[in-house]
């Protein structure tokens, strides 16, 4: 590989590790990236935000492809992941403490699937208050975390496929499809409140992005080791 035609213009697709942010990785491609040419700036950004505490497909765009970021994250989004019922947190997943616990014991296999087929198609869905939605200029997750009141509005969402795997219950495994803009998180949490209990998201992992596969993609490893084995 030619890393200066690399850099001038391609997309990439990392496996993201748990625990690190996405601009961890773009921060990391792209220190590597000048690193090996010996310029001060060049242009990566990734097509589609993850969590920290989830893993999987990050699309990452280099040089020229920075245009393409626009069009790429449009994209329907897959993702697996683990919801656990009977437990609630503020965040809706484990980036917070545990706040509420429900019973579970009513739960059935009738009502898990009532339920699911309840999320199919569009639908208004309200955000976490742990997000990055924006209040009057602020973060919505810096207030939430100074103990201020947040107040999100509804977006429009659609989900076109949603699986469960109640092998484990109360830990529901799940694969959902859906559009760009919807929180798994507020899936989770919505799901045990229509099942009259409690959800929390305790594993998120996406799969696909549009027409990219995790199944292409490398860790942010392999992604250095191609890097600086480059020829210039």
């Amino acid at each position: 590989m030619n890393i200066t035609d690399f850099a001038a213009g391609s997309t990439i697709l990392v496996d993201k590790p748990l625990g690190w942010t996405s601009f961890d990785v773009v921060n990391k491609i792209r220190w590597n990236l000048k690193q090996k040419l010996g310029v001060k700036k060049i242009k990566v950004g990734h097509a589609g935000t993850l969590d920290p505490l989830a893993s999987g497909l990050l699309i990452i765009c280099i040089g020229k492809h920075t245009k393409r970021i626009e069009e790429i994250m449009p994209g329907e989004k897959t993702y697996t992941g683990t919801i656990l019922l009977g437990k609630t947190t503020p965040s809706y997943d484990l980036e917070t403490e545990y706040d509420g616990t429900f019973p579970t014991e009513h739960i059935t296999e009738e009502l898990l699937e009532e339920v699911r087929c309840s999320f199919l198609g569009e639908q208004d869905q309200v955000p976490p208050i742990f997000s990055a939605k924006q209040v009057n200029g602020k973060r919505a997750y810096d207030i939430a975390r100074a103990g201020g009141d947040v107040v999100l509005k509804a977006n429009k969402v659609n989900i076109s496929s949603f699986i469960l795997d109640t092998k484990t219950f109360p830990e529901v495994g799940f694969e959902v499809s859906c559009s760009k803009g919807t929180y798994i998180r507020s899936i989770a949490h919505d799901f045990g409140k229509k099942l009259n209990s409690g959800g929390t998201l305790i594993q998120l992992r996406r799969t696909r992005s549009g027409d990219y596969s995790i199944d292409d993609s490398k860790s942010v490893e392999d992604w250095i080791e191609i890097i600086q084995q480059a020829t210039r």
